[in-house]
């Protein structure tokens, strides 16, 4: 490439970024809307055979359900696709101030069931597997082993905290939270109703603050570089589209999960409910990032010692941050692919 080519593309790239619309729209995979219900729309992508098994993806809480489908070459969606199976999707949609009631046992025994059997009834009636990321892969273990009777076929849980006894952090903030019984934080997350889609994107961030000081000098760095731009302006797109999470189901993960640790201990308590890990009799992938600072590899490989009724778990690792080792595609989706295989 020629000198005047570079400052060309350069010249372009730094207006598209300060100026224009950006440097690449989203190109997200096409799909249909099967239900379009409060906090559970249903999606299923198109182009998938009427006998492809289908693959459920659930998304965690605070953070936008296009983290499966971030682009053409960060898309789960698009790989489980291509790999010959009929991808869905359940997405939450924004959470405010009116869902602050929302809890965990919403997710458990009412959004995530109904989309299982949505999904399982679209397939004629065949079972469906599971990939979740973060909390979302919690979520999914959770309602498996709420109701074993659910068409479930197999649980992936990619970057899941699955002890909070292992987690950055944890162990500090169960020190502060000594001091008064951790009853501050559960009266404000009460009195704001949750925690809002504007904290969440900034304790994100926060998570990547080398990124963040970096920025500056790898945009002018790469500035003749668009395919690289483009995949940081992805990154940001995902940021800023972050909403919150509602009060009760905060709460809840302050008092059961980081301090409490029930998920590590396998039994998690829900007001009168009783979830027991062990009580999942399906085959189970966990995959873990040994460099992810938000949910320690540790913390998901722990899933080996509480998922006991299962009758396979196997745990792997991937590089990067917690949401590269959702994009993977040379570990987790080869980990994918031969777990579903192996299903079959």
């Amino acid at each position: 490439m020629s000198l005047a080519d570079t400052v060309t593309i350069a010249a372009r790239n730094a207006w598209s970024l300060t100026f224009g619309e950006g440097i690449a729209a989203p190109e997200p995979t096409p799909s249909t809307l099967l239900s379009d219900a409060p906090h559970r729309a249903l999606r299923r992508y198109d182009g998938a055979g009427p006998d492809d098994p289908a693959v459920l993806l659930v998304p965690p809480l605070a953070a936008p359900a296009f983290c499966f489908d971030l682009r053409p070459d960060q898309s789960v969606a698009r790989f489980v696709l291509e790999s010959g199976r009929a991808p869905y999707l359940v997405d939450y949609g924004e959470i405010g101030f009116e869902d602050r009631r929302m809890g965990f046992e919403i997710w458990i025994d009412d959004i995530l069931p109904e989309a299982i059997r949505q999904v399982s009834a679209d397939r004629g009636g065949r079972p469906v597997d599971l990939v979740g990321w973060s909390i979302g892969g919690v979520l999914a273990l959770l309602t498996a082993a709420a109701d074993q009777t659910l068409p479930i076929r197999s649980i992936t849980a990619v970057g899941a905290p699955l002890s909070y006894d292992h987690m950055i952090g944890a162990r500090e903030l169960r020190a502060l939270a000594r001091l008064d019984g951790g009853r501050t934080t559960t009266a404000a997350i009460r009195a704001l109703g949750g925690v809002s889609a504007r904290l969440t994107r900034i304790a994100y961030r926060a998570t990547a603050w080398d990124r963040e000081l970096k920025r500056p000098l790898f945009i002018a760095s790469n500035l003749a570089d668009t395919a690289t731009l483009a995949r940081m302006e992805t990154i940001d797109r995902f940021q800023n589209a972050m909403p919150g999470y509602p009060g009760r189901f905060y709460n809840q993960l302050w008092g059961r999960f980081i301090l409490a640790n029930d998920i590590g201990k396998g039994v998690v308590h829900l007001g009168e409910q009783r979830i027991a890990l062990a009580a999942i009799t399906q085959p189970v992938l966990l995959v873990g990032g040994p460099d992810d600072v938000i949910t320690a590899a540790a913390a998901v490989e722990h899933g080996t010692k509480t998922l006991t009724g299962a009758r396979e778990v196997r745990y792997e690792t991937a590089p990067g941050s917690h949401l590269g080792i959702l994009t993977a595609r040379d570990t987790t989706w080869m980990y994918l692919d031969k777990f579903l295989r192996d299903q079959a």
